[in-house]
């Protein structure tokens, strides 16, 4: 977390030493520096601040929040403080808590760009995307020469559809910081590569020279296989993921067969919670299955609906059976906690889970929540609100292991740690396939459906028009018009479902197959694939 000395707002010369070397992760001079200002004055609310920061560095958010919570006892009207303890409280979970701090921090009108981008990052993890936006342009502005914050001004024009807005911000990432790995990438990411207009020279360059930076390598490495299948070059593509993914493989742990174990844990989950018994209200649609299989394609054609808003991709649900668990491990969802359910309150499991997103977001009619990973709670969501419906996405298995293996996802959320390793990719489908197949036998048809992929975009009409009986509503042109839909788009398929419809992406794992053997393999032995689809063995 990067502070400045003109951010301070103080005159001691120990609190601008203090904020400038906090700038270069000088921690412990830092720390020294601020316990002496406390000691000579307890009520200086800046020193407070700069330990907080010092204490989010080390990712011990609830201390942070102590610290700035002492910081603003002191002085109520430090936007900074404000900003950086609603940082802390999204990185603990406590989303409603966020946006509130967040937004206190924006009542203040705040021109430092280390507080207007914070404003930023907050309100975009709690979904809040449109809002999220002119804080991020405000940032840039007031400190044009710091990549980061023209990084997070892309990304946020990215989701909200303004591509070529877009490309210019990455453009002055780039320029503001030639060692910066983060814009060439993405702008090769939101823009067709062809045989006269590249950037492969200039990402081979980068790759070479990134050292022994993982994050970086996956950055740059994913960018090259994007340009390579632009340029119509799987096998290159295929390469470059091997490459793009290699070094950070070695740093992850991740075990097939504790993904085996959550999809056992949620067969159960579906066997023993068969008859809900929750009076809780609300009729949310999630829409779920793995990753890059049409989630974001149905969440735009449902949520063109005017009786429908998208909520995003949302955690709450998760975190709401979590907290009400009380399991030991330090993950979210685990067997533990799927097992937990059967024993819970389940009426309070649901009103938690529409609390939460009415607090945050303000959502109170009905509203899709399109995080692909709410399939493994699907049997609870169903036991817990009566009048939810879930939406399961499926795709020709190929398709899927090679969509999944092809997305760099968020390297800090282990879930999708599968996708550095092509075979336990599809490993992982596996395991999903079998899941899914059990819930289709064990859940109720009317309030679990199955969406296939192919259906969709082959007969965008019918589909649409099946999925929107299933949830109650009725037909609406705007849902076959879902590339009009102007709403933010916070997902891989940003740029791809502001299009129409298009077929190219179906049997896309064909151009692939030599280079997929090992997985379609794998695959086959499972009884996945169809007998003779595959070209060779």
């Amino acid at each position: 977390m990067a502070y400045t000395a003109q951010n301070s707002g103080v005159n001691d010369p120990r609190m601008v030493e203090a904020a400038e070397l906090l700038a270069r992760k000088a921690y412990q001079t830092v720390h020294g520096l601020c316990l002496a200002v406390l000691k000579d004055e307890p009520a200086n609310a800046e020193a407070y601040y700069l330990l907080g920061i010092l204490t989010s560095d080390h990712e011990n958010y609830a201390k942070a929040d102590e610290l700035f919570r002492a910081a603003l006892a002191r002085r109520a009207d430090h936007a900074g403080a404000h900003a950086q303890r609603a940082r802390c409280l999204i990185a603990l979970s406590r989303r409603s808590e966020a946006v509130e701090a967040a937004r206190a921090a924006a009542r203040l009108k705040p021109n430092d760009a280390l507080t207007l981008d914070t404003i930023g990052v907050v309100l975009s993890r709690a979904g809040l995307h449109s809002e999220a936006l002119p804080f991020y342009a405000r940032a840039a502005g007031a400190e044009p020469g710091k990549a980061n914050y023209h990084y997070n001004h892309a990304a946020a024009l990215q989701f909200a559809g303004q591509m070529d807005a877009a490309r210019e911000a990455y453009r002055r990432c780039a320029e503001a910081d030639p060692n910066d790995t983060r814009g060439l990438p993405a702008i090769v990411q939101i823009t067709r590569q062809t045989p006269a207009a590249n950037d492969v020279a200039a990402l081979e360059a980068m790759f070479a020279a990134r050292g022994a930076d993982a994050d970086a390598a996956l950055r740059i490495g994913h960018a090259l296989a994007k340009a390579a299948e632009d340029l119509g070059q799987p096998e290159v593509a295929l390469d470059w993921l091997e490459k793009a993914k290699a070094h950070k493989r070695t740093r992850l742990a991740h075990d097939p067969a504790a993904d085996a174990a959550l999809a056992e844990a949620a067969i159960r989950a579906a066997g023993t919670l068969r008859t809900p018994t929750s009076t809780a209200t609300g009729a949310p649609v999630f829409i779920c299955g793995m990753p890059r299989t049409g989630t974001t394609l149905v969440d735009r054609i449902l949520s063109s609906h005017s009786q429908l808003s998208a909520a995003g991709e949302l955690t709450d649900f998760a975190l709401c059976l979590k907290r009400m668990a009380r399991t030991p491990s330090n993950l979210v969802l685990d067997p533990p906690t799927l097992d937990a359910a059967a024993r819970l309150d389940l009426t309070a499991l649901g009103n938690a889970y529409m609390a939460s997103v009415a607090a945050s977001l303000g959502l109170t009619g009905r509203f899709t929540d399109k995080m692909p990973l709410n399939i493994l709670l699907a049997p609870v969501i169903l036991a817990a609100l009566p009048e939810a419906r879930v939406i399961c996405l499926r795709r020709h298995p190929a398709d899927t292991v090679l969509s999944n293996y092809r997305q760099m996802f968020a390297t800090s959320f282990s879930y999708y740690n599968y996708a550095y390793r092509l075979e336990d990719t599809a490993r992982y489908y596996i395991q999903f396939d079998r899941m899914v197949r059990a819930f289709e036998a064990a859940l109720p048809a009317g309030r679990f459906s199955v969406v296939h992929y192919e259906k969709v975009v082959t007969d965008l009409e019918t589909e649409t028009r099946r999925l929107l009986d299933f949830c109650g509503l009725p037909f609406e042109p705007a849902c076959l018009a879902f590339h009009e839909n102007a709403a933010p788009v916070a997902t891989a398929s940003s740029a791809q479902v502001r299009e129409p419809l298009y077929t190219s992406a179906l049997a896309r794992w064909k151009r692939y197959e030599a280079g997929l053997k090992p997985a379609l393999d794998l695959l086959d032995a499972a009884g996945c694939l169809a007998p003779g689809e595959r070209t060779a063995t």
